[in-house]
């Protein structure tokens, strides 16, 4: 499973890490939030269409230790049945739990500061680990109501030298609640900081670590049928943040504030916020071999790949171009098809342009339709891919004869594998086919 947010890159790193762990290479990457859901339907089972119904929207809030993912899913009638779509996926944040263990050290130093005592890197290393218990015994309900926060001192008397402040719920709940998950409003966006001439190279983190007016911004793209944002009436929290009462408490009376039509409630269910993820994987896994309820993300558009036509040279004009359709509209994420058509070659060896259309209009294409004359309004031009794909030595021809298979995956990545009819080889193209915010 990797965040819903992850691009291209991190989940092609991902894959190849897996490769090298020895994982089967038709291993399947699921989106962490999606597999959360997965985990309720499969402690909740068919009960999961009284809970919600047409017209609900859930909003799935994972905060991790270093991520923020968020994710809506809506109920939807298709041929009389209640289904789930996938609707929407959030930028990735990185803000999560470490950035609250991060504050409380902050505090935490400032204290020890107080008492003369300055410390070293290895100090506040441990201090960064002491706040993170600390943490995580007093957000608990059933923690103590005060925490000591310790660390070694710097003498040669360990024990001797062991600097200590103590801490209360009280202070440390309204240190993470208020800064995290800060009462705003709807209209509210994350506050953005004029950037520096020069940074040093590492992750993009967040610069406003409120989650609130992340999601506010993230809602508030989501068009609703009256033209405002969409809030939910539903949530369910993920993520090992999500164990303190307080968080989840705040959070939704954040969200019950900006939903005028009603409250937002959570999920009811069985909730493991610990495992929920590794379980519905699991779970997603045995309906893909045995059938069962699959969350759908069809894509919202259908693709075509430009093919070159053959024939006599003309100065000064280009070959004419045939689109091939590739992907049919709202075709399931985690599907395949073979796409029927004669042998087309592919050139290996050399950097080549590969052109792809997609189109919202002609929705009754189907995989292997050949367009040869389209209105400027039906198809519209992707950005091209530049590439050099690689060639087998064996391999003395210019360009193979291949056939196409296409595959939507389960985090939105259309794959076009050209698979050699006359030679063992296949390669692949991919780019996302999900709708950009």
């Amino acid at each position: 499973t990797v965040p819903a947010s992850f691009d291209a890159v991190a989940r092609e790193l991902t894959r190849e890490a897996a490769l090298a762990a020895g994982l089967p290479g038709d291993l399947v990457l699921l989106e962490e939030p999606q597999a959360a859901v997965y985990a309720w339907l499969a402690a909740t089972g068919d009960r999961w269409r009284k809970i919600l119904k047409v017209g609900d929207h859930l909003l799935v809030c994972d905060i991790g230790g270093g991520t923020t993912d968020l994710t809506m899913i809506r109920p939807a009638e298709h041929d009389g049945e209640l289904v789930l779509e996938r609707v929407a996926v959030g930028n990735h944040l990185l803000v999560g739990g470490d950035n609250m263990d991060l504050a409380l050290a902050h505090m935490a130093a400032g204290e020890f500061a107080g008492q003369g005592a300055k410390l070293n890197p290895w100090q506040s290393v441990s201090l960064w680990h002491a706040c993170r218990a600390a943490k995580e015994s007093l957000l608990n309900p059933e923690g103590a109501a005060t925490h000591t926060i310790s660390v070694l001192g710097r003498g040669s008397k360990l024990i001797g030298g062991t600097l200590s402040i103590e801490v209360d719920r009280e202070r440390v709940s309204r240190l993470l609640v208020d800064g995290f998950f800060p009462d705003c409003g709807l209209s509210d966006r994350p506050r953005r900081q004029r950037a520096s001439g020069f940074q040093e190279i590492g992750l993009p983190f967040e610069h406003d670590t409120a989650v609130t007016r992340h999601l506010a911004e993230f809602l508030s793209s989501q068009a609703a049928e009256d033209g405002g944002p969409t809030v939910p009436t539903h949530v369910l929290f993920n993520g090992g943040v999500f164990k303190a009462d307080a968080l989840r408490s705040r959070l939704l009376e954040v969200l019950s504030g900006w939903n005028e039509a009603g409250g937002t409630q959570s999920l009811e269910g069985e909730h493991d916020l610990d495992h929920a993820v590794a379980r519905g994987a699991a779970y997603y896994a045995w309906t893909k071999q045995r059938g069962g309820m699959r969350i759908r993300g069809g894509v919202a558009r259908s693709y075509y790949v430009g093919i070159e036509t053959s024939g006599l040279a003309i100065p000064g004009a280009p070959r004419p171009l045939r689109a091939l359709c590739v992907v049919p509209f709202g075709m399931e994420e985690g599907t395949e098809t073979d796409v029927p058509s004669g042998e087309i070659g592919l050139v290996l060896g050399e950097p080549a342009e590969f052109r792809f259309f997609s189109s919202t209009l002609r929705k009754d294409d189907r995989p292997g339709d050949l367009i040869s004359e389209w209105e400027e309004t039906e198809l519209e031009e992707t950005a091209p891919l530049e590439t050099t794909l690689p060639a087998d030595e064996a391999i003395d021809e210019p360009y193979v004869p291949v056939r196409f298979q296409s595959r939507i995956t389960e985090l939105g990545m259309f794959e076009l594998w050209c698979v050699g009819t006359k030679t063992p080889g296949q390669w692949k193209l991919e780019f996302s086919v999900r709708e950009e915010d």
